[in-house]
């Protein structure tokens, strides 16, 4: 049965079920609205599934008992059932006084359902959810959200996503209700994210982004909550306010002295910010304010993470004069900028969403930090007095953020084999080396099961159309153990174009890359010139030329590797959401390397995209683009007589990042055109899908889409494909 080209999926139901009891079945069409749009109504039912384990299935099985079949219809037990389980998203974590680990998920089992979860008090226990079940957490606030929880004591104070009102809860009490903070204003108007405590006032520090005068241009300050009392809601006093976007409000342990970033249109964070102190007065209001980082017309840096030590020093991260973020500190008396530890790599990551961590005090002269180095994370241990670093030895290859315990570390991080995680890492008396590596959290608590079809990813480093530069990817070969394909075949690629584009793909496990390598496909991750993780100089390639460098990059990674013989020039895909359905569809638009492509809530026109962004991102695309004739220029849809292959497309419905109008206009301009063309648009999906039945059917339709178009292959799953227009 095939589905129409243009379909919209919507929830009925809401099913608490374990996703290992949960069997979707297939779809069934309803009465359409109009000629070209169908809704899709899906009936959840449960089925018991069981199976033997596949680690022990493939390693019973000989090697000359492979089975001989072409790449891409190998049978893998990584379903997609498997990959829209095992996406669980990690949305932050914490520690208490006590050392209790908390930590934010996102359940694609419940909708995508934000829940704060407490660590086990014992190996025999099981964690404990803290958030009731009609609350979600999750903040709004510059889209992309992030910060929505702080932890202290035997309180949590966080954003519930439905109204994004700040509520405090005590989590002393399993049955404790939340408590709103803020006030009501009849809907989601005003959000808050990256909060403090603040214990000389009794007041909650944060960043408010205030939407009731306008959506499109709201406004953005530090403020103040009251939590003396609840029964009494106050409005919130503005602190710090003027300026664009704020970030990162920190308080020094005595009230006496505050730190945030800021930075105004039209840089982004990652472009040019700058890092201010003010003092606090007896009243509670910041007084005589100092610009420490970010004011010096004659250093280009971006201050982050600014943060007080035990002893009341400031540090922060920025990327004065060698371009790369690195640790500094601030000498208040003389008002100098020093550095702590210089090394060509990244100590942090852009600011694309609140709440970065990514380093912590340890003790006096004792910072633990993590960093970015030619495609690797490493853990460390600055010692302050000494300058010089210790590497502490863990399985993790990427890290994301890390707090500090009680004489531990708490590590977000991944591997090859990995997948995203939080590892407790317990240290030595002297707190500088490593004694005990243990998983707290996982993604994925199945991850080991599949370890005999993990494709281990190898870093390539390829030659631009730029004399003498290079890019970087991820390769992960086709990786089977119980399917071999003919020597004489070379298998299809999927190369992926990363999102934002001020942004970096890294090498962890992502089941969703091995649901491709384990049927037989190879897999590139790119990442282009633009991406963090290599530096300013490196990251400075786009500006100014979206469109052009990534694409550019993308195709030249696709040749290198056709020239390399590791993958067939006749069947080269291309995949990528949001920023990297852009890439995708210019490169499909502006080049003919590859044969069909799939874009996820990805970008068609620039011109919509910068008259349509959220404030956050307004003015991000004139300086990666440029004047109005390359917006013009650059915009695939200006352009359908360029494209020449099949093309799906994937929509959330809710996004505000990049508008449904989007997918809809390429659709439509390709249908006429004649090329074969799918849409499928999620009701209830905003930028980045999170429910588990959409992830599975957004992985399975691509699959068989390539299959049937450019593949030349049967699957080996039983997928009902969608209709595909001018090809069904």
């Amino acid at each position: 049965m095939a589905f129409s080209a243009i379909i919209t999926l919507t929830r009925h139901c809401h099913s608490s079920i374990p996703l290992s009891l949960l069997q979707i079945p297939k779809f069934h069409t309803a009465a359409p609205i109009s000629p070209n749009y169908f809704h899709c109504r899906r009936r959840i039912s449960t089925t018991i599934i069981t199976m033997s384990s596949p680690s022990q299935t493939a390693r019973t099985a000989p090697e000359e008992t492979k089975v001989n079949a072409p790449y891409g219809s190998w049978k893998s037990p990584i379903t997609a059932d498997v990959v829209s389980g095992s996406s669980k998203r990690l949305g932050g974590f914490a520690a208490d006084s006590l050392g209790r680990l908390y930590w934010l998920e996102s359940r694609p089992n419940e909708s995508g359902r934000g829940v704060l979860v407490r660590q086990a008090e014992s190996e025999s226990d099981e964690p404990t959810d803290i958030t009731p079940k009609d609350f979600a957490v999750r903040t709004v606030a510059q889209e992309y959200g992030g910060g929505a929880f702080t932890v202290l004591e035997d309180a949590v104070v966080f954003s519930n996503y439905k109204d994004q009102r700040l509520y405090k809860q005590s989590i002393s009490s399993r049955d404790s209700v939340p408590l709103p903070l803020t006030p009501d204003y009849s809907g989601p108007l005003v959000c808050y994210a990256d909060g403090v405590f603040d214990s000389r006032f009794n007041r909650y520090l944060t960043v408010r982004e205030d939407r009731r005068e306008s959506s499109a241009n709201p406004t953005t300050t530090i403020v103040s909550i009251d939590l003396s009392s609840t029964n009494h809601i106050k409005e919130p006093e503005i602190l710090v306010g003027g300026n664009d976007f704020y970030a990162f409000p920190r308080i020094d342990h005595k009230g006496e002295r505050a730190a945030w970033i800021e930075w105004g249109h039209p840089n982004m964070p990652w472009d040019k910010s700058e890092l201010w102190v003010g003092y606090i007065s007896e009243n509670g209001d910041i007084k005589n304010r100092i610009c420490v980082a970010g004011g010096d017309p004659s250093i280009v840096e971006s201050p982050s993470e600014p943060k007080w030590s035990p002893e009341g020093e400031l540090f922060f991260v920025t990327d004065r004069k060698s371009g790369f973020w690195n640790i500094y500190r601030w000498v208040e008396s003389t008002n100098e900028v020093l550095p702590v530890y210089s090394l060509d790599a990244e100590f942090t990551t852009p600011l694309w969403v609140f709440g970065l961590n990514s380093f912590d005090f340890l003790h006096k002269n004792s910072i633990a930090c993590t960093y970015r180095m030619n495609g690797s994370s490493y853990l460390g241990i600055i010692d302050v007095a000494q300058n010089k670093i210790s590497l502490l030895d863990i399985p993790f290859t990427d890290i994301n953020n890390i707090t500090s315990g009680l004489n531990c570390l708490y590590v977000e991080g991944a591997s090859a084999v990995h997948p995203s995680s939080i590892a407790k890492v317990a240290l030595d008396d002297q707190k500088s080396k490593a004694v005990d590596f243990k998983i707290m959290w996982s993604s994925s608590s199945i991850s080991s099961l599949y370890r005999p079809y993990i494709s281990s990813p190898e870093l390539i480093e390829f030659p631009t159309e730029v004399l003498g530069e290079r890019a970087y990817a991820y390769f992960y070969p086709p990786t089977n153990p119980l399917f071999q394909a003919s020597p004489e075949e070379k298998p299809p690629l999927l190369l992926k174009s990363h999102g934002g584009p001020t942004a970096e793909t890294r090498s962890s496990l992502n089941f969703s890359i091995q649901y491709w390598t384990s049927r037989g496909w190879a897999f590139v991750d790119v990442n282009y010139g633009g991406s963090t993780g290599y530096g300013r100089k490196y990251r400075d390639r786009l500006l100014g030329q979206w469109g052009i460098v990534d694409v550019n990059d993308c195709c030249s990674c696709a040749k290198f590797l056709v020239d390399s013989g590791k993958v067939d020039s006749e069947r080269l895909c291309i995949t990528g959401g949001s920023a990297g359905g852009y890439t995708t569809l210019a490169a499909l638009a502006f080049r003919d390397v590859f044969k069909a492509g799939a874009s996820l809530y990805g970008v068609a026109d620039l011109k919509s995209l910068a008259a349509d962004s959220h404030k956050f991102e307004s003015r991000y695309i004139n300086n990666l683009v440029g004047d109005e004739n390359e917006f013009f220029q650059r915009s695939p849809i200006n352009f359908v007589e360029k494209f020449s292959c099949p093309i799906i497309l994937f929509q959330g419905l809710e996004d505000k990042v990049v508008l449904p109008d989007q997918a809809r206009k390429i659709y439509h301009a390709l249908k006429a055109k004649g090329l074969p063309v799918a849409l499928v648009e999620y009701e209830g999906e905003q930028h980045g899908f999170r429910k588990a039945e959409n992830i599975k059917f957004t992985l399975e339709q691509q699959m068989v889409f390539f299959a049937r178009l450019v593949g030349n292959f049967q699957v080996a799953d039983e997928i009902n494909p969608m209709k595909v227009d001018n090809f069904d």
